[in-house]
């Protein structure tokens, strides 16, 4: 039958707020219903009419009913946009989030600042292969890319093929693997930051499906990965080279100064949109 998308629309924000809240259900009903029809944005907005079958309900119910357990979108769809690229994201990896977006934003920069021989990045823990990915695409830079999980280098190989990205992709344990690399420009790296004490204030969507390899770090060491990526960028590094990383807001100040004790210079906090700590960059001498 024919139906204005407005109208389904606010059946679905109906449906999904009272688990999800009004302001992210509106969210979810317009990447569900562009995935289910096809429909820009710009035509729901506009409230174009749609001829919704049975199958586009059928597959709409199905889509809601997991989303009222809690599982993201994303997973259920199987893809994520960043920075304008759309990923296959599976339970295997982090579904990547737009304040991850400064990394590239922040390697674009310091890019910008060097000599036309293409940089050389290295992406630590890539997950879906987002930041490599897209490194190597904006910057058309000399990308590799590490993590300890098969299952996830499987998605980021995956998604450089799809998305035709050169990057290297090595299995590597950054707290035990000694690092076959050297001479880079950058490492980058949006490691395991969030304490565990943090996880019973978090929400199911993220808790109950997302990686908690790719999410925690102890209490009593919540440096961990900071401290790993410091010793092996430093010897990986050559001078002038940044490492950029991606931060708990709550830690911004102790990784500056980790950063600042172990030899780099200019430590810096770069803050996201929202005004929080997001990112600590630092460089070798």
């Amino acid at each position: 039958m024919i139906i204005h998308s407005r109208l389904l629309l606010e059946s679905l924000v109906t449906k999904l707020s009272p688990a999800h809240g009004a302001d992210e259900a509106l969210a979810i009903a317009y990447l569900l219903l562009e995935n289910l029809t096809g429909m820009p944005r710009a035509d729901m907005m506009a409230n174009r009419p749609f001829d919704w079958t049975d199958a586009h309900k059928e597959n709409a119910d199905t889509i809601t009913q997991r989303l009222l357990t809690g599982e993201p979108l994303q997973y259920i769809l199987g893809e994520a946009d960043f920075y304008g690229y759309r990923f296959t994201v599976t339970p295997a990896v982090l579904i990547p989030r737009p304040e991850t977006e400064l990394l590239i934003d922040t390697i674009r920069t310091y890019a910008s600042r060097q000599p036309t021989t293409p940089l050389r990045v290295l992406d630590i823990g890539t997950g879906s292969g987002c930041i490599a990915i897209t490194t190597a695409l904006v910057c058309r830079a000399e990308v590799s890319a590490t993590d300890i999980s098969e299952a996830a280098l499987a998605v980021s190989r995956s998604n450089a093929e799809q998305l035709n990205a050169s990057v290297t992709f090595v299995q590597h344990d950054i707290l035990m693997d000694e690092s076959p690399f050297a001479n880079l420009d950058v490492v980058v790296s949006n490691p395991p930051y969030i304490a565990l004490s943090e996880k019973a204030a978090m929400g199911h969507n993220v808790v109950g499906f997302e990686p908690h390899g790719a999410l925690f770090v102890p209490d009593d060491d919540a440096l961990l990965f900071y401290r790993a990526l410091a010793i092996k960028a430093f010897d990986m590094l050559r001078s002038g080279g940044m490492l950029c990383v991606e931060i708990n807001e709550r830690f911004g100040p102790d990784v500056r100064d980790l950063f600042t004790r172990m030899g780099y210079t200019q430590s810096e906090i770069v803050r996201d949109l929202d005004g929080k700590d997001r990112i600590v960059k630092a460089f070798k001498s």
